[in-house]
């Protein structure tokens, strides 16, 4: 694990590779990482780093992912599917996580919850899952598809439904994670 271009590789692929970029092209949701990863390498006034960021915009039009590369990620970040995910620039992601297409990390600007969520690490955010508000979603938690979630999630649990239902379980991402990056 050399590169954290690499892990990313890994958690999508299943194995390493040197080159990542020539097997990672055939998925968008790889060609997306490894661009974002590439412009948060050199700062935006760099003549790479801005080349780099035009094509992450290029690719956030052509497959509808909208994350920035202001971004903090952690390593192993997977993009299950090409579609719709929005990230807010503030929001933060741990390692080892998925996001599937629909998931939107968004703002609140008033009450408690005002802010911008953290995803912690080993969470998989299911098809259509919205997250918002200055909350913590906890070590390996599950969010069910269509969830829509406004309020704190203790490690290990599984998150569903409006209302959310918060259900505690040790293995909640078992199955759903794989190529875990340690």
């Amino acid at each position: 694990m050399k590169t954290i271009i690499q892990q990313d590789f890994y958690r999508n692929f299943g194995y390493w590779s040197n080159s990542p970029f020539l097997k990672g092209c055939m998925s968008p949701g790889f060609r997306y990482i490894f661009f974002l990863r590439k412009a948060q390498q050199y700062s935006s006034k760099h003549p790479l780093g801005i080349v780099y960021r035009l094509l992450l915009r290029r690719y956030s039009i052509k497959y509808g992912y909208q994350i920035s590369a202001k971004t903090e990620i952690g390593p192993g970040l997977n993009l299950g599917h090409w579609g719709t995910v929005v990230v807010n620039p503030k929001a933060k992601i741990g390692k080892n996580c998925n996001l599937a297409h629909g998931v939107t990390l968004g703002q609140t600007n008033r009450g408690k919850t005002k802010g911008f969520p953290t995803l912690k690490d080993d969470v998989w955010v299911g098809t259509n899952a919205v997250i918002v508000g200055g909350i913590t979603i906890g070590n390996n938690v599950l969010i069910a598809p269509n969830s829509y979630v406004t309020q704190d999630i203790p490690d290990n649990s599984i998150v569903m439904g409006n209302p959310i239902t918060i259900i505690s379980n040790e293995k909640a991402t078992e199955g759903y994670i794989n190529n875990r990056i340690d």
